[in-house]
């Protein structure tokens, strides 16, 4: 097409400054969000307390490392559940890799191709993904002479006989993971305003599984690896704030309906509403302090010591595991609270090891409010359906408590089912841990500066690309900006 007229020309190059700011508007650096398992899959509750139980054996690693035992138990369950991962994008060229979200452990690992028992396929309508160390080249083994052999804590690392930097889990449900450390390229969006986002990369340490044993093997809800948030050196956090890369705080909101989904951000996502409370020093895990419950704004009868460190593990925010759970001390007067609060309107049943509720008069309002109540004056307010799951509508509708009963060991554990559809943020720098309530539909502010200074706006609907759709438009912007820079002489 020919350009005969300075008029012309700015027609055209209004053209190009629109689609030049359509393809960078965006939002934070974030990470997308989805629900890891499909809406109507269902799941025994025998896998699913096996699967909490595998990852509760990750989380309670002592500090020095070693082999955890949980013990499992339970029967099998039809509920449905919802679990969340990320995409992140490893190696020169990079790949992109679904991995678990887990705030209870430090390692982001990956199935490697060479992978004995990984499985092959996942039931969970994602392409499972195997980093080859010889296919990147930017790749390098960590030998074991490598001082970030032993600076991660919550593993087991060793020297494997041909000096690479190893590690292994294992987990109280009998499966595990071993593999070696490699040091590569991590691949990310960054975000220099809220107008404006590169592609961005980072060396960075992960774990290479070469060994997968157990429910680990199975298809079902197999995907390419954990992503580590943990508040160790080799967590994702942690190794990009070292680099200046990231600030000490991340957060996340997690929506819970059908869909799925939500955003994660190396951030601070701002609500004027968010209450905090003080993370427990010197633990290896995001320990709070629960000083009681309440049910229907009646503090229930529970030692507080029950969910302290000094008798037991203390309390856990983990967003590895999917149910909550509550040493027996605790989950007793917690059911019968609940039990009283509805008598009225149906009666209690055993639905396996749930304790669920046939109501025959009204609907899940007929549920008291459940308050939990921090250190800090912090208090997280759990409205019926964030804590109960629907099993049958039919006639009348059965509501089970997805509350779990902890036995043998004094640590509560409050997972996604309580996590979801709130703002969730982690202050590593001022260690304490934030709330809101939220719709993580929509959009979010976020300090995008590590004097958390600047504000950015973030539309969680807005950063579903993959990396190469973002580098595409990353190179479609500098070729706008050139031709730009050509008709701009002919003015």
């Amino acid at each position: 097409m020919a350009v005969d007229s300075p008029a012309g020309v700015i027609i055209i190059a209004t053209v190009l400054l629109h689609a030049a700011t359509t393809l960078v508007c965006g939002s934070d650096a974030v990470l997308k969000l989805e629900r890891l398992i499909p809406p109507n899959h269902e799941l025994g509750l025998t896998e699913l307390r096996a699967f909490d139980s595998a990852r509760h054996g990750r989380l309670l690693q002592s500090p020095v490392g070693g082999v955890v035992n949980f013990p499992v138990d339970g029967a099998s369950d039809p509920f449905l559940v919802g679990l969340y991962y990320t995409k992140v994008k490893l190696g020169t060229p990079p790949r992109e890799f679904n991995v678990q979200i887990d705030t209870g452990s430090d390692v982001l690992w990956v199935s490697c191709t060479s992978c004995n028992g990984c499985p092959k396929t996942s039931e969970l309508q994602i392409q499972l993904s195997f980093f080859d160390p010889g296919v990147s080249s930017s790749a390098s083994l960590v030998s074991c002479s490598d001082r970030r052999c032993y600076s991660n804590f919550q593993t087991e690392s060793g020297c494997s006989p041909n000096n690479l930097c190893s590690y292994s889990f294992k987990y109280g449900d009998g499966s595990g993971t071993s593999g070696f450390y490699i040091s590569d390229f991590m691949s990310f969006d960054t975000v220099i305003t809220s107008t404006l986002a590169i592609n961005s990369s980072a060396p960075f340490v992960f774990g290479c599984s070469n060994l997968q044993t157990g429910d680990l093997q199975r298809p079902r809800r197999a995907v390419d690896g954990i992503f580590g948030l943990g508040q160790g050196s080799l967590s994702v956090i942690s190794q990009l704030a070292v680099q200046g890369l990231a600030p000490r705080v991340f957060s996340h909101c997690l929506k819970g309906d059908k869909s799925g989904g939500g955003i994660m951000v190396l951030g601070q996502i701002k609500r004027p509403d968010t209450v905090y409370t003080p993370l427990v020093p010197s633990q290896p895990h995001y320990n709070v302090n629960l000083q009681s419950i309440a049910v229907n704004g009646q503090i229930l009868p529970i030692d507080p010591s029950v969910f302290t460190i000094a008798t037991g593990d203390g309390t856990i925010i983990d967003t590895g595991t999917t149910l909550a759970y509550l040493p027996d001390e605790a989950y007793s007067p917690f059911i019968q609270a609940i039990a009283n609060a509805v008598s009225q309107y149906g009666r209690p049943i055993t639905y396996e090891s749930y304790q669920c509720f046939e109501i025959t008069a009204g609907d899940v309002d007929v549920f008291p409010e459940v308050s939990l109540s921090f250190a800090g004056g912090a208090s997280m307010v759990l409205r019926p359906r964030a804590y109960l799951q629907i099993f049958s509508s039919s006639g009348s509708s059965i509501w089970c408590i997805g509350f779990q009963r902890m036995s043998h060991r004094r640590i509560t554990i409050l997972g996604d089912l309580v996590l979801k559809d709130k703002v969730v943020v982690y202050d590593l720098v001022r260690q304490r841990i934030g709330w809101a309530e939220y719709d993580c539909s929509l959009e979010v502010n976020v300090s995008a500066s590590r004097g958390g200074r600047s504000k950015d706006v973030i539309n969680t609907g807005q950063w579903r690309e993959s990396g190469s759709e973002s580098f595409n438009r990353s190179y479609y912007l500098l070729q706008l900006v050139f031709l730009l820079h050509l008709f701009a002489r002919f003015l």
